[in-house]
């Protein structure tokens, strides 16, 4: 994924299509977190798995600490640091 960027559209849709976000609950807040829009650990579980195997990123463990933007940023630090890693 050279020069690709993850951004907090690409979360809501990936929240949408896999791990049951109603699509009038997409945000483009990113302080918002999975208990804003009405989802639980689980959904976070999903996510992670998700994530780890469209990206090869792992998320923290903490979803209720997690906003939107700083699982937007850590998954585009690890994709910059894959990139790094590959040139």
């Amino acid at each position: 994924m050279p020069n690709e960027t993850f951004s907090i559209d690409d979360l809501m849709t990936l929240l949408v299509a896999k791990v049951g976000l109603p699509e009038p609950a997409r945000t483009d807040n990113p302080q918002w977190t999975f208990a804003d829009v009405g989802l639980d650990s689980l959904a976070f579980l999903q996510l992670q798995a998700e994530l780890q195997g469209m990206y090869g990123v792992q998320l923290p463990t903490e979803p209720q600490s997690c906003t939107f933007g700083q699982i937007v940023s850590h998954v585009n630090e690890g994709l910059a640091a894959k990139q790094g890693s590959a040139a």
